[in-house]
């Protein structure tokens, strides 16, 4: 597949807040792929927000019934929520059966990708962290972590540090309580010396200017203007049209 070849991707937000799904549409228009047809998922029915790995499995069962005929229209599947969510690897099964003929289809969740670009983007010393929403993701995505680099307790992950807010109360709080949230966890983060940091929620699109406020209130304008902010859905992106593009 050259450069200029069209392909297609199909983001999907596994929650049935239509508001959050719109929210992603601005952020990948400015990565600027012209070539590539982006449509939008919001799950038909099942949970608000994703707030936990039981709300992760409703989700993935409310949603992989309505992607089935979807399968064979699409190159590329994104799925946007912040979890090693099941609809990933249940997507990739559903694939699988159809045929050696899509064997070439890419999926990817945005935790994956953007855990990917966070090692690829430091030093071998250097570690990453990630801001979150409520508490219980701090344990959840220990586990996630371990489970994609194969190692518990690994130095190059700093932890999770969380906001409090679940992902609709990212919408609904006041901007200004928000961003108070999300700078107190990113400088706890770079505390404990994460140079790297993901947002660690699909509603957190486009809140990396205020991670950047809190990164240089924290450590300066040189030092604050070096930490790497990585988005996931932007990573998952760039992650899915490189292997659409290379035809892998």
């Amino acid at each position: 597949m050259s450069a200029r070849s069209k392909h297609s991707i199909l983001i999907i937000n596994p929650n049935t807040t239509q508001a959050m799904t719109d929210a992603l549409r601005p952020l990948v228009d400015t990565l600027g792929y012209e070539q590539t047809r982006f449509e939008y998922f919001t799950a038909p029915y099942g949970v608000a927000s994703i707030n936990n790995e039981f709300d992760a499995e409703v989700s993935a069962q409310a949603c992989l019934p309505a992607l089935f005929p979807k399968l064979r229209d699409f190159d590329g599947f994104l799925v946007c929520c912040y979890s090693q969510h099941p609809l990933v690897r249940l997507l990739r099964m559903e694939i699988d059966k159809l045929g050696p003929k899509h064997s070439r289809k890419a999926i990817t969740g945005i935790f994956e990708a953007s855990i990917a670009v966070c090692l690829q983007s430091l030093n071998a010393d250097q570690n990453f962290g990630i801001v979150s929403t409520g508490a219980q993701w701090q344990e959840i995505l220990v586990d996630a972590v371990a489970a994609l680099l194969g190692v518990e307790g690994s130095s190059r992950y700093a932890g999770t540090e969380t906001t409090g807010l679940d992902a609709g109360e990212l919408h609904s709080t006041p901007k200004a309580e928000v961003d108070r949230r999300m700078k107190e966890a990113t400088k706890r983060l770079l505390g404990k010396g994460a140079r790297a940091v993901s947002l660690g929620c699909a509603g957190m699109a486009g809140m990396d200017q205020t991670v950047r406020e809190a990164c240089i209130e924290e450590l300066g304008e040189v030092e604050g203007g070096r930490v790497k902010i990585v988005d996931g859905v932007a990573s998952g992106v760039i992650y899915l049209e490189g292997v659409l593009r290379a035809g892998l």
